[in-house]
């Protein structure tokens, strides 16, 4: 295998703090690596220093000569009057004066722009959103065609039916990869090595993400058997080196050496499993909300058709509702939080909250705090404690720690801290409000994925109702109990179920209409070619009928898979659950990709029989 990029000795420091110390990488051909590590800890400095945007303090970074490398960051930035397309080719090395090559490039990027919803290429990128920005980069750094892509959090601001292209595009390619990303479904589908950095060290775990929760578990196990070894043995050599001040003899220089390397160890400290954290929520009555029958659009205007949100929309909110929210990049998720919220005002109609509602918002907008504040007297601002429930209480300082962030970072200023860790401490001073409605608008973005696990169970146990926007599929499926599909044109569908049943429903539905199309097609086609030139009719040609094995295959084909989609169904569902072994996570994680493509294998052989049944 060729090594197409080697990190050797790596080390970089911040102030006084260490992000990572003599690290080594080595990516090779064909490899799909994802980075995985807490917020703060340096995975964007470190894919930086990689990609040749820093530079490390130590060590040193080797691309292999003839490859080439293309680099999405998490916040790209273009010229403010530079076009779509004209960015799009920014990077590109093609030269744009070879009509071919400019052409060939020019289709390849409007195909890629399509698929990931930008549609008017002249429109300037100083008018696009932060998310258009990220999507044109996106676009530019896949159209390079690079031989070693690297990828910082791809999967931001773009809707499901994006992540699930990029997905699907990224499988396909025959491409190296490095990335970072907070979505597990991705980095599982994708990836075939996880690389974890953790308390400034690399670990390489070989195989996706579900192999890698399983070895990191091993990995953390046998590490705390060591310390506990190490402490054992740590008591007997303390007791040698305090009965024995006077001086040594060269022998018992060496134990002392020994003895000051195994205080090192037996001093180390792996962090525990945090508790599930149950915070008690404010008491919630029966009457939540009402939408009677809502009414929202923005009008057109320069370069833009009428926008509508909704169309009359009701919807009645019980108690303890766990709700989805998904759809397309502007369809009017977020601006259906902010009507609810009061926040933008209905075009018609209107929403009827209960009394006892409390909502806790979680917005896309960035936390406004005073950044010369200490981490700890933000939240303190908020509150002093927490209330569990049944006289018990948490300090804003226990809080914190249980959100990731140590004594010592919770005196960190506000501007010290990474983008990730900023939206931690939003998420921190919504939460220690007590609230018992909660409102999240993309929650995932930017948050590690062990804060996301944290989450989750906070959600999970929450006595309380929550609404969800997010692109996040494994978050979704693990938290709300069903959907509000938002499908544009101010059309909302209610999904009872979560986000992986709901695309099983649609993938299905689309194949029973591509069968529908496919036959009307033949029909019309039999039709046209009865009829002669001269308009009188022909003699019919005999139609093609299935023969008798035919006819088994098709029959025995519908019951493959029916039980196919069946087990496809309760192994997302077990995955989804949270409450299987790692091991049963592995299998089902590997089984996962086959049953897939046995499915598309039969489900297209079916089409094609059905032609003749």
């Amino acid at each position: 295998m060729k090594i197409y990029l080697q990190a050797s000795e790596l080390t970089r420091r911040v102030g006084d703090k260490t992000l990572f110390s003599n690290i080594n990488l080595g990516i090779g051909e064909g490899q799909r690596v994802g980075l995985i590590a807490q917020n703060g800890t340096g995975k964007t400095t470190l894919l930086n220093i990689l990609a040749g945007k820093d530079d490390a303090d130590g060590g040193e970074v080797i691309l292999r000569s003839g490859v080439k490398l293309g680099y999405l960051s998490q916040s790209p930035v273009f010229p403010d009057e530079m076009s779509v397309l004209d960015a799009c080719f920014w990077h590109a090395r093609q030269d744009r004066d070879d009509t071919e090559e400019a052409l060939d490039l020019e289709v390849r990027s409007k195909q890629i722009l399509g698929k990931l919803k930008i549609g008017d290429t002249s429109r300037k990128m100083g008018v696009l959103s932060g998310g258009q920005v990220k999507r044109v980069a996106l676009a530019n750094v896949l159209i390079q065609n690079p031989d070693l892509l690297i990828l910082d959090e791809p999967t931001n601001h773009l809707d499901l039916e994006m992540i699930e292209w990029l997905e699907g595009y990224l499988a396909r390619q025959c491409i190296t990869l490095l990335m970072v990303t907070h979505d597990r479904y991705f980095l599982d589908r994708v990836c075939n090595v996880i690389v974890e950095l953790d308390n400034e060290t690399l670990y390489t775990y070989r195989g996706n993400y579900a192999y890698y929760l399983e070895k990191r578990q091993e990995r953390i196990d046998n590490a705390r058997a060591e310390i506990a070894r190490a402490n054992n043995l740590y008591r007997t050599e303390l007791e040698w080196m305090r009965s024995t001040p006077q001086a040594r003899s060269h022998k018992a220089r060496y134990r002392e050496e020994a003895f000051y390397e195994l205080e090192k160890k037996a001093k180390q400290h792996i962090e525990e499993d945090k508790m599930r954290l149950q915070v008690n929520s404010t008491y919630i009555g029966s009457k939540i909300f009402e939408a009677e029958y809502v009414s929202k659009a923005f009008p057109a205007g320069e370069g833009r058709n009428e926008l509508v949100i909704l169309k009359d929309f009701y919807y009645n909110f019980s108690r303890y509702e766990k709700m989805g929210i998904v759809g397309n990049n502007g369809t009017g998720k977020s601006t259906f939080l902010k009507l609810l919220l009061g926040l933008i005002p209905p075009d018609s109609g209107r929403f009827v909250i209960g009394e006892t509602v409390k909502f806790g918002y979680f917005s896309q907008e960035p936390l406004q705090v005073d950044e010369s504040m200490k981490v700890i007297d933000a939240v303190r601002r908020v509150a002093e404690y927490v209330d569990l429930g049944g006289g018990k209480h948490l300090s804003a300082m226990q809080f914190l720690q249980h959100f990731m962030f140590s004594p010592l970072q919770q005196q960190n200023y506000i501007y010290k801290l990474s983008g990730g860790e900023r939206r931690r401490l939003q998420l921190c001073t919504v939460l220690m409000q007590n609230p018992n409605f909660l409102i999240l608008d993309e929650p995932t973005n930017d948050m590690d994925i062990v804060t996301l696990q944290i989450l989750e169970q906070y959600l999970q146990d929450f006595k309380g109702c929550v609404i969800i926007v997010s692109h996040d599929r494994y978050f979704m499926d693990r938290v709300v109990d069903h959907l509000l599909v938002f499908q544009g044109d101010g059309e909302v569908k209610d999904y009872p179920g979560n986000y992986t049943q709901y695309r099983d429903a649609q993938k299905k539905m689309q194949k029973v209409e591509d069968s529908k199309t496919k036959v009307s097609v033949s029909s019309a086609n039999n039709v046209s070619s009865s009829i002669s030139t001269n308009g009188k009719p022909r003699l019919q040609e005999k139609k093609r009928r299935l023969t008798f094995n035919e006819r088994k295959e098709f029959e025995q084909l519908e019951k493959d898979i029916e039980l196919l989609e069946q087990e496809k169904s309760d192994i997302e569902n077990a995955l989804s659950s949270g409450t299987i072994s790692v091991d049963e996570i592995t299998t089902m994680s590997k089984r996962l990709p086959i049953l897939n493509d046995e499915l598309d294998e039969k489900s297209m052989r079916w089409l094609e029989l059905s032609e003749f049944a």
